[in-house]
């Protein structure tokens, strides 16, 4: 296990009505807000008039930066901070996903640098200050508002990074799974398969024993599991939307990866696609995992996808090791498509062959030759090939 520090500065205010405090935590750091959100689902659900409603009568002035795309982009980012350079805003509010959260913080960093917000990327020491965030999370997914990341594109050079520091946790964290209910079926199961992905990307990690993380990710995992299909078909089941909003918290705010440390794989090869080709972050690692787990299944592999097969899906452990670990990856492929979820990257709009390379060479620049299973350039563009099943 390796050596960690762990701090978790957000404060969260989890259940039914946990808007309702919103005025009190907003007072705590200043009087007025940029309010920022996607593409006006807030306000066909209600939660906008709201929270405008908080704010006015707490005499909290407000401006909005609506539109944020699901591939949050710079230029948004840039526009953001205009605006609370303008307009001296004191706290940054998104009420949203992931990518509404996460430009957020990428706004709270550049309003406090003098220079392009991009400069920031992969320069965490170049953060210094950063307004304060007090998010509001209308979807389970990415667990944005509870960690200190925040992934950006730039349409221009077509590059997906992550911004990252301690300054970018949000001061406070609203989770109400009442405001998940209107995720529609497609989003929460690419949610899910976010989701699981993170606690992936540290289950595969090579990082010795482990024992106590890894069992806490496999209950994580089977939470997933269970409720995952719950609320893609009874999206008003109140149970399983908190039981995913809160597992979606722990998968990413960094307690299961204390000790664990090594490139995420799924997520490098992933962004490239969404840089790219601007598809849903979810559906694409639900698509590229189980073509990455069968594709480094061998020796080194083996023991943690035994693992995941016998903890996490129950399968007989009498059974070969080989069998146990492709009828997991069987499994993982299985629940995505019933969830909804195709498993063909042809589907959703991405030319075979045409950026493999680009893509591939991007991703295995991440570090992926730390992986439990070293992964090249080469392997890359393999792993993009079989996450085709209809070309021959």
């Amino acid at each position: 296990m390796e050596n960690f520090f762990y701090n978790i500065p957000t404060k969260v205010s989890f259940g039914k009505g946990a808007i309702d405090d919103l005025s009190g935590y907003i007072s705590e750091y200043g009087d007025s807000v940029l309010l920022v959100y996607g593409g006006g689902s807030i306000k066909r659900t209600g939660l906008y008039d709201r929270i405008i409603k908080l704010l006015d009568c707490s005499h909290i002035s407000h401006i909005e930066l609506s539109g944020v795309e699901p591939n949050s982009r710079l230029t948004t980012v840039k526009k953001g901070v205009q605006m609370c350079l303008e307009h001296d805003v004191k706290v940054i509010l998104p009420v949203g996903g992931g990518s509404t959260i996460d430009c957020s913080k990428a706004i709270a960093a550049g309003a406090c640098y003098d220079g392009d917000p991009w400069d920031l990327v992969g320069h965490p020491e170049k953060i210094e200050n950063a307004m304060p965030i007090i998010a509001v999370a209308t979807m389970a997914a990415t667990g944005s508002e509870m960690d200190p990341f925040a992934v950006i594109t730039n349409e221009e050079t077509k590059q997906k990074k992550d911004i990252a520091s301690d300054l970018l946790y949000p001061a406070y964290a609203i989770l109400d799974p009442e405001y998940t209910f209107s995720v529609p079926a497609y989003q929460t199961a690419a949610g899910v398969a976010d989701i699981m992905n993170h606690i992936f990307e540290v289950y595969f990690a090579d990082n010795g024993d482990t024992y106590m993380q890894d069992r806490m990710m496999e209950a994580l995992l089977k939470t997933l599991i269970k409720y995952g299909p719950v609320a893609v078909s009874e999206p008003d089941n109140y149970d399983a939307r908190a039981n995913i909003l809160w597992a979606s918290e722990w998968a990413i705010n960094g307690f299961i990866a204390c000790g664990k440390d090594g490139p995420w794989p799924a997520h490098s090869i992933e962004h490239q696609l969404s840089a790219y080709y601007d598809i849903t972050h979810g559906h694409g690692l639900a698509i590229i995992t189980p073509v990455l787990m069968d594709y480094i299944l061998n020796e080194k592999s083996l023991p943690v996808l035994v693992n995941y097969g016998v903890n996490v899906w129950d399968i007989e452990k009498t059974k070969a090791p080989y069998d146990i670990a492709r009828e997991a990856i069987s499994k993982t492929q299985k629940l995505y498509e019933d969830m909804g979820l195709t498993s063909d990257l042809g589907e959703l709009g991405v030319p075979y062959e045409k950026d493999f390379d680009e893509m591939a060479e991007k991703a295995a620049a991440e570090g992926l030759e730390h992986c439990r299973v070293p992964l090249t350039k080469e392997d890359v563009v393999e792993i993009y090939r079989r996450c085709f099943r209809n070309v021959k």
